[in-house]
């Protein structure tokens, strides 16, 4: 008999409903994809996802990044020169606007993903939907304080 409620064949069984949670998703899929500066947003990601010189550029810097800061960890010396190509490659990859565009996009990107995932850890944790009150430093996860001052 078919309830209209998602199941699934394999894994755990669930407690949880899913099918209004994903009606819930879309509406606030709906809702991101529909503020005013979400096109803005999409075109600077886009703009760089069809660059793969950028992208190739993108990944070179963050793999040295990433084992200069091991060395630094590990202790082990850095050459002047690691660390001044480096700061090349950091310089010319900030230089493009389209990477700097990019960046302030995923860092966008990410606050909204935290503050939405910060709501859910809560409800979890407090086995209803969080208030204002329910947060940490004054803020009910949206940038909007609670406090009277």
């Amino acid at each position: 008999m078919d309830t209209g409620e998602m199941t699934m064949d394999e894994g755990p069984s669930r407690t949880i409903v899913l099918d209004a949670i994903a009606a819930q998703t879309d509406t606030l899929c709906e809702t991101i994809v529909t503020q005013p500066g979400f096109k803005e947003l999409h075109e600077k990601i886009e703009a760089f996802m069809s660059d793969e010189k950028l992208k190739y550029d993108y990944g070179l810097l963050n793999d040295r990044g990433a084992l200069l800061q091991q060395k630094q960890e590990y202790g082990v010396e850095i050459k002047p020169e690691e660390f001044e190509e480096f700061e090349k490659l950091r310089e010319e990859f900030m230089g493009n606007p389209v990477a700097t565009g990019f960046l302030e996009a995923q860092e966008e990107v990410q606050d909204i993903q935290n503050r939405i995932h910060q709501h859910l850890a809560k409800a979890f944790e407090l086995g209803r939907k969080p208030g204002e009150g329910d947060f940490d430093f004054c803020s009910d996860g949206f940038g909007n304080c609670g406090c009277s001052g």
